[in-house]
């Protein structure tokens, strides 16, 4: 039910020379292998929308790349503001919308930032944000992504792998965008390493009034 993006929702991107946790890094085509005018994006963001009563008119924005600030893998679930606030408008103007942050990896946990009337007279409305963790709450480190999937694998579990028509349907989708990119010829590099991407993915959500949320 998703639809293939057009040019003007995704970005592509290849990282140059940079720094990162203060150390210089080389760019992309400064690493070892790798060829002086290489055209390999490692770096793509992307505005989605799928078919369906459930997610009709909703944007997914995705993005992933390499040699970013650091490693990390989180899921973002902004809710609409009310139509009709049940606050005074002045208490909920500058008042953010409700959050949900599902956090993959490496830290596994779930945070909620909503809004809290603030105790006293008035009617103050402030974001709060209510945090947990899997390692701070059960005291122990918990296994990487892989480790837990070679196991299941090795015991035959397959409840966290993804069923091959869904595979399917996502090279396809990849491979239409490939397609499309072998058409036009981009200036790489465009975004230094150490830092979130292209500026071209800040105006992917800027011409929405989003931002992208920072780890």
């Amino acid at each position: 039910a998703m639809h293939t993006p057009g040019p003007k929702h995704v970005v592509r991107g290849q990282y140059g020379p940079g720094y990162i946790e203060g150390k210089p890094v080389p760019g992309y085509r400064e690493e070892e292998g790798v060829a002086p005018g290489s055209m390999t994006d490692t770096y793509v963001a992307a505005k989605l929308f799928v078919d369906n009563w459930r997610w009709a008119d909703t944007p997914f924005y995705v993005r992933t790349g390499k040699r970013l600030p650091r490693r990390e893998t989180t899921i973002g679930i902004q809710f609409k503001r009310a139509p009709h606030p049940p606050f005074e408008e002045s208490a909920t103007e500058e008042l953010r919308p409700n959050l949900l942050l599902v956090h993959v990896q490496p830290d596994e946990g779930v945070s909620l930032a909503i809004g809290a009337k603030v105790p006293g007279q008035g009617m103050k409305i402030r974001t709060v944000h209510m945090d947990f963790m899997y390692g701070g709450a059960f005291r122990t480190e918990l296994p990487e992504a892989y480790e837990r999937l070679l196991l299941d694998a090795m015991l035959g579990d397959q409840t966290l792998f993804t069923r091959s028509d869904e595979v399917e349907e996502q090279w396809a989708l990849v491979d239409a965008i490939v397609a499309a990119w072998k058409r036009d010829q981009p200036a790489f590099p465009n975004y230094a390493a150490g830092t979130w991407g292209p500026a071209a993915a800040d105006d992917l959500v800027h011409r929405d009034g989003r931002n992208w949320l920072r780890p």
